[in-house]
């Protein structure tokens, strides 16, 4: 389910949130599905629950999941989001990335085919704009 990689720069809890991140949008963890504990979570990883604490904390800032007190985390759905100010932040993220990118040499086509790669990731296709 979730890998981390201890040799990673990128901080563990990090690698939490990108993981759980990656499950909910490819609905491997489906809709009010209830996420493991922060207990068993870090019993099964071997690490910190403190850092599973933290790893749940930062994707419920981010609309990812719910806190039901008492009973647990769960996976909030995409319709249950606050989207539009997180798409304007990750709008303008993407433009400096993919301007960085051009610059450096990436071509358009390479660009369209990340694009692509990553609608089926999540997928399929959305032609909403």
């Amino acid at each position: 389910m979730l890998e981390i990689d201890l040799k990673s720069r990128l901080p563990i809890y990090e690698q939490l949130v990108e993981g759980f991140k990656r499950l909910i949008m490819e609905e491997v963890i489906k809709t009010d599905e209830k996420l493991p504990s922060v207990r068993s979570l870090a019993r099964e990883l071997t690490i910190n629950p403190n850092t599973i604490q933290k790893a749940y904390k930062a994707l419920e800032q981010e609309g990812y999941i719910y806190t039901v007190q008492g009973r647990g985390n769960f996976a909030q759905g995409i319709e249950g989001k606050d989207q539009k100010e997180k798409l304007l932040k990750l709008k303008g993220e993407l433009k400096k990335t993919m301007a960085e990118a051009i610059y450096l040499g990436m071509e358009k086509k390479e660009i369209v085919q990340l694009i692509e790669e990553a609608q089926q990731q999540v997928g399929g296709e959305r032609d909403d704009d």
